[in-house]
């Protein structure tokens, strides 16, 4: 295992707010009203508030582990597990980071063509993504750090601007409440789980944080305020659309700011979309740099050339799911792999590691 990194390579526990905020707002709030809805209706807010709060559970877990193995989850893998099977289940939390990679470009690709860029061939948008994330990451931590922080007040007013949809709202659309059953609002948190995930990239950059185990109020409150985002962004969609119209609409998020109206910009969905590539940039980035930094935990290996290995294969993979068949089968894969991670892998490596240590009389 490497060393702990220096001091000038940490950043300041109160950075871990935006951080994560970065990592669980993504592409995804761009269009999951869609399927939450599908699930609980008009109760798939409450849906929302149950996955948020399971998440904050899983994050305190998160921190136990981490703070009782005083490193990343390489050395804590090796630790509980030994370097052979530990080394398999770092690899296997090294690809789950690349193919998230993969899916967060395809579904922002699919967008921009959608909307935008039709006949855009998507090697070309996905080549220039890679370039983006080569720079940042090639930067350092610190840098992804920086974007995810300038990233936090891009956010802000693109989303401030579905009060547009509040002229005429129909709050009809919420009621009644409570009409749909527990299996339904436990369906609804489950397709949440995806759109919640990210966080988990803690796991990679606990080392880089100064006084680690102080940062988690910070991370706590960043899921806070991504559950707040989420709430927002759901409810105006669901007393915007009828229910019957949320199932036609792909992208609910986008559709809102088509009703955003300044007398110096006519389309602002373009810019919206424009701009969302400045929110899953430290997405990317993240995802990425925790992928890379895994590789040189495990085999000594340089970043940069990891990065140069990973980012290529990115490229190659991105262009194959060209139908949306295709790409919905990624996501939902992906989402399984995601579900499975956050809630029975990290609190079996909880209890794991709990089990452990009273055995061994530590604490």
């Amino acid at each position: 295992m490497l060393p702990l990194p220096s001091d000038d390579k940490k950043v300041s526990s109160f950075l871990v707010f935006y951080i994560i905020i970065s990592t669980q707002i993504g592409i995804g709030i761009l269009s999951f009203q869609r399927y939450l809805a599908k699930e609980a209706g008009q109760d798939a807010w409450i849906s929302i508030i149950i996955s948020a709060v399971s998440i904050h559970i899983i994050l305190w877990m998160l921190y136990q582990i981490l703070n009782k193995g005083n490193n990343d989850i390489f050395a804590i893998h090796k630790d509980l597990f030994g370097k052979w099977i530990g080394g398999l289940l770092s690899l296997a939390l090294v690809a789950y980071m690349v193919l998230a990679t993969v899916t967060v470009i395809r579904r922002y690709i699919e967008v921009v063509q959608v909307w935008m860029f039709y006949q855009m061939s998507t090697w070309y948008i996905t080549f220039i993504l890679a370039v983006l994330i080569y720079v940042y990451v090639i930067g350092g931590f610190r840098v992804i750090v920086g974007l995810c922080f300038f990233s936090f007040f891009i956010l802000i007013p693109l989303l401030s601007l579905n009060i547009f949809a509040l002229e005429q709202p129909q709050f009809s659309y919420l009621f009644p409440i409570m009409e749909h059953s527990a299996s339904d609002l436990l369906a609804g948190s489950k397709v949440m789980s995806l759109y919640f995930s990210g966080f988990e990239t803690i796991l990679f950059f606990y080392p880089f944080i100064k006084n680690a185990p102080s940062s988690q109020k910070w991370a706590q409150l960043g899921i806070a305020v991504s559950t707040f985002f989420y709430l927002f962004s759901a409810l105006i969609c669901f007393v915007y659309f009828s229910f019957n119209q949320l199932e036609q609409t792909i992208w609910p998020q986008v559709t809102l700011w088509k009703i955003v109206d300044f007398p110096f910009l006519e389309r602002f969905e373009y810019a919206g979309i424009t701009a969302w590539l400045f929110i899953i940039l430290p997405n990317l980035c993240i995802y990425m740099w925790a992928a890379t930094r895994g590789v040189k935990q495990l085999f000594s290996m340089k970043q940069k050339y990891s990065l140069v290995l990973f980012l290529s294969i990115v490229i190659v993979a991105t262009p194959f799911f060209k139908e949306r068949a295709q790409l919905y089968s990624l996501i939902d894969f992906i989402g399984v792999v995601a579900m499975y991670v956050i809630y029975a892998y990290i609190p079996f490596l909880f209890f794991y590691q709990l089990i452990r240590n009273k055995l061994r009389g530590t604490s």
